[in-house]
């Protein structure tokens, strides 16, 4: 469904830690229900170009984590002055926000099952996909530490690996993905390495896969082509063809300038 024309104002109900990340919900009682996989474009209503030299001067794109009942909830890491500012919202605030923009996962194709593959903040459209398609599709998530794993908690049934081996497998979330490849079809989202190993391990086994990639967007309505990606048929604006994109008309998931 396409996002009411112009900015809104979004009233924040929660702020929730999750170890490394803090999950922002807020009320959006004109919006349109998202799909997962889709994405907003965030920024605080106030003390926005307000920092250390003005900055942030642009919104930030962000997939969204869950929706009910017109909540919308956001899974943010606080990584520079954009982020710090939208981790900094407390209940009351008004959280600016246009969407939902792009397009988002399709259903798995006949007689595969779904298997979700996330890296750190990647796995928010994980999160709303896996409430829409019951708790029962396999979960792999990787992150960096302990307290990043605290966002596995977020999904059903997850099975964790770290790069440093304090929570689950020691090792890359595709170290798990490697014998759990029969009849599925693959939902990645991460960081753009991680994307392009999924990327690549379903290409040489024949397994379909959609990939939500990871790109900073300016503007999120195509108008600024700071997020195009290479495809097998030229390139693609992420805030228009993507954020979700089939791994199979992909070049590379890990394009010269991809990630935030």
């Amino acid at each position: 469904m396409s996002a009411p024309f112009g900015c809104r104002a979004a009233t924040v109900t929660a702020r929730e830690s999750h170890g490394a990340y803090v999950v922002i919900r807020c009320q959006d009682p004109t919006g349109p229900r998202p799909r997962p996989g889709q994405f907003y474009m965030l920024r605080t209503a106030e003390r926005w170009g307000g920092g250390d030299g003005e900055r942030p001067f642009l919104p930030r794109a962000f997939s969204v984590l869950r929706a009910h009942d017109h909540e919308l909830h956001f899974l943010i890491e606080d990584v520079g002055p954009g982020t710090n500012r939208l981790c900094e919202l407390e209940p009351g605030e008004e959280l600016l926000l246009v969407g939902p923009l792009g397009n988002g996962f399709l259903a798995p194709r006949e007689d595969r099952r779904p298997l979700l593959v996330g890296g750190g903040v990647g796995i928010a459209p994980l999160a709303i996909w896996q409430d829409e398609l019951g708790p029962d599709p396999l979960a792999f998530l990787g992150f960096r530490d302990a307290l990043h794993a605290h966002g596995a908690a977020l999904l059903a049934n997850p099975v964790v690996a770290t790069d440093d081996g304090s929570v689950g497998h020691h090792g890359l979330v595709t170290d798990l993905l490697q014998n759990e490849l029969e009849e599925v079809e693959v939902y990645a989202c991460g960081p753009p390495q991680m994307l392009e190993a999924v990327r690549e391990l379903c290409a040489d086994r024949g397994v379909p896969a959609q990939l939500a990639l990871e790109s900073g967007m300016a503007c999120g309505f195509g108008a600024c082509f700071g997020c195009v990606v290479p495809t097998t048929d030229g390139y693609v604006r992420l805030c228009l063809d993507g954020p979700v994109l089939d791994a199979s008309i992909l070049r590379t998931a890990a394009p010269a300038g991809a990630g935030h």
